[in-house]
């Protein structure tokens, strides 16, 4: 239902791991860690961070904690990543200070975040972000910003969201056949547009890389 955004997301943290991704990294609402394979070339370990109450399966998580409560001590380790977490987490801030704590010098923040999608996840489903607020946020936790980089354009969004729209719309058993054929061809439609797209203050999501100096 979403593949489209899941290729573009795919695609541009397979360039930060490769260019900034080192040592440990912790991956703050791991799932089940999803970009595992796509990190392993270049870190040491994979650490899974997840609260108890996650919607998500819970085999690939080692450590139980918050994204602003962290336990583990300070300096632990060389890279975080965190996407599409910050939007659920109450005290964006807070969790921003606790990835720069967790980090060691040089360390490497990873994060994405939306700034339009439809409310997921509820009812912890907090905030969304411009990338002013995410500079903001980041610089004054300490971090030194690398790349900030809107992932789409309107045509991704839109896309994505109408994918959405017509699969909350239709009849549950229409959903398997038209639900999928119609989101297939939106989303096909999409990636053929998205490349002359330059309306990047419509994306769906931001990208950031940050160093902890």
């Amino acid at each position: 239902m979403n593949w489209l955004v899941h290729q573009i997301v795919d695609r541009h943290l397979a360039r930060v791991a490769r260019e900034y991704a080192q040592g440990r990294l912790l991956d703050i609402g791991c799932g089940e860690k999803p970009y595992r394979a796509l990190f392993a070339p270049f870190i040491t370990e994979h650490v899974g961070l997840d609260h108890v109450d996650t919607q998500h399966p819970q085999d690939a998580i080692d450590l139980y904690g918050y994204a602003d409560a962290i336990p583990v001590e300070a300096m632990s380790f060389d890279t975080v990543l965190c996407t599409t977490v910050l939007e659920h987490v109450e005290e964006p801030a807070r969790a921003l200070v606790e990835m720069h704590r967790v980090l060691r010098p040089a360390g490497i923040l990873i994060l994405t975040a939306p700034l339009f999608w439809h409310v997921h996840e509820a009812p912890r489903d907090f905030y969304r972000y411009t990338a002013f607020g995410l500079r903001y946020l980041c610089e004054k936790a300490g971090f030194t910003i690398m790349e900030l980089t809107p992932l789409s354009g309107f045509v991704v969004t839109f896309a994505q969201e109408m994918v959405y729209f017509i699969h909350d719309s239709l009849p549950g058993w229409l959903i398997p056949v038209v639900g999928r054929t119609l989101g297939s061809l939106v989303q096909g439609v999409a990636c053929l547009l998205a490349p002359l797209d330059r309306s990047t203050h419509f994306t769906w999501m931001y990208l950031v890389v940050a160093r902890k100096p």
